[in-house]
């Protein structure tokens, strides 16, 4: 069974259901939509497709971000190393001698000396003086200048908005409409996932914020992100154009790193396959860069363009899940990640107590009731090798924890009973065929009732756990 997570990116121009089914049944976990290139009216049907399928896979929307754009370019400009040009920020016609770019005060932030990357670093230029209304910079190399292009100032913080006016709209979108994630762009502190929130919480939505990590504040602020966040996406096609290649396997590393010992879902995206947009097969230097991913802990990997809108989609997420088998049978346990006990933390303490008995006894698997999915997904940090069977007492849960490493989520069938969880969720696991009677497994619970918190570990076989509480 594959316990690293696969988000799978789609398009409105091939969301059939079918698609989408092929998707699931090659092991996708989890959708996701990108509203830079997409309405509404578009994510809507392509949500109802998402659903058809199956209910097990969760939907995260994607914003745009704080992001700096060039605009008002109609016709590709061509520029030539070692030339002059201005930028600046406001309105007006963008020309051969002036670039404008969407943030106002672009031309007032960016001081002498530093590099304008644009077009996602295609085409640099260096500040050579900075005047009232516009940034005097030399190029860097030929090229061209194309519309609605990115721009990136390495190691400069614009004070831009944490959110666009299209981010508010497809938050509060996915707040009407169930979505399961949102997966925020560009985030550089705590306050920029807040402001998510803020919207969230007007529309009493649950809703859960995945902070994307792509540029170097975000990677400075970890912590304070970590906190306010679910989970973070390490985005490394952005994250690679503000800091050097060389130095992106580290931080990535550093980043899963912290978000397994916080216990939160991390997720490691952009070209991870990108060669099998046009080609049937995988480089094998995409192979190492998936295996790397899954060697150093991460919850999730992601498939983008390769999904989208690539001529092998399926296939990438089939590659994906080989992968993910093959690297999660050859572990090494010396790498394992310690993840830090917080003073009477109880829930973490059983999760990792169960973890270690899972190591040292012959059991089949760790099960689990989660009202919240807290307890599923401090059990996934301690990244054990057996899969972490959650019975979930609704969808929403259900599907949060398809981000969550080595957790097989379910919902409970009968809720009328709420005092025989524990044989509910072991006979529905038999029903299923996911365990057998005979098998012993490792059963993680709380005392007082759901809601209750968990407050003990308990081992012996399904038979002799599930039949005594029904005599009891």
């Amino acid at each position: 069974m594959k316990h690293t997570k696969i988000v799978a990116t789609i398009s409105d121009k091939r969301c059939d259901v079918e698609f989408i089914r092929q998707l699931f049944e090659a092991g996708t976990n989890v959708v996701r939509l990108n509203t830079a290139h997409i309405s509404t009216e578009n994510a809507i049907a392509m949500m109802k497709n998402v659903r058809e399928v199956s209910d097990s896979i969760a939907i995260l929307v994607d914003t745009k971000g704080p992001e700096i754009r060039t605009k008002n370019i109609s016709e590709p400009i061509a520029v030539k190393e070692g030339n002059f040009i201005r930028i600046r920020g406001g309105e007006g016609q963008s020309d051969p001698e002036t670039i404008y770019v969407s943030y106002p005060n672009f031309h007032r932030e960016v001081p002498v000396g530093n590099q304008i990357l644009i077009d996602d670093g295609d085409l640099a230029l260096e500040v050579l003086e900075q005047r009232e209304n516009c940034l005097i910079c030399r190029i860097g190399n030929s090229g061209q200048i194309k519309n609605n292009k990115s721009i990136n100032t390495p190691g400069v913080t614009v004070d831009l908005p944490s959110i666009s006016e299209k981010d508010i709209d497809f938050i509060e979108f996915a707040a009407k409409n169930e979505v399961d994630f949102i997966a925020h762009s560009f985030v550089r502190n705590k306050k920029d996932v807040l402001a998510v929130q803020e919207i969230l919480d007007k529309f009493n939505s649950p809703i859960k914020i995945i902070a994307k990590i792509e540029n170097l504040d975000g990677v400075k602020n970890i912590d304070e992100i970590l906190h306010a966040a679910y989970g973070i996406m390490v985005a490394r096609g952005d994250l690679g154009i503000e800091i050097p290649a060389e130095k992106i396997p580290g931080i990535q590393r550093i980043l899963i790193r912290k978000a397994v010992q916080q216990k939160k879902p991390v997720i490691i995206a952009t070209q991870m396959l990108h060669s099998m947009i046009d080609n049937p097969r995988p480089t094998r230097a995409e192979v190492s860069d998936v295996a790397t991913a899954i060697y150093d802990r991460t919850d999730a990997i992601m498939l983008s363009g390769e999904t989208a809108y690539g001529s092998y989609p399926v296939e990438s997420v089939k590659v994906m899940s080989k992968i993910a088998l093959e690297v999660e049978a050859s572990k090494d346990r010396r790498n394992d990640l310690p993840v830090p006990r917080l003073d009477n933390e109880t829930s973490a303490f059983l999760a990792e107590a169960a973890v270690l008995a899972s190591k040292e006894l012959k059991v089949k698997a760790i099960v689990t009731d989660t009202l919240t999915g807290k307890i599923a997904r401090y059990i996934a940090a301690f990244r054990g090798a057996l899969p972490v069977f959650a019975k979930c007492h609704n969808g929403r849960v259900k599907r949060e924890l398809a981000l969550s490493y080595g957790v097989f989520p379910s919902e409970i069938k009968s809720k009328k009973n709420k005092h025989k969880l524990i044989e509910t969720s072991l006979l529905d696991l038999v029903e299923r065929k996911m365990i057998t009677e005979k098998d012993t497994v490792i059963y993680v619970g709380g005392n007082f009732g759901v809601g209750g918190g968990t407050s003990f570990i308990e081992i012996a076989s399904v038979e002799q756990m599930a039949h005594a509480k029904m005599r009891n």
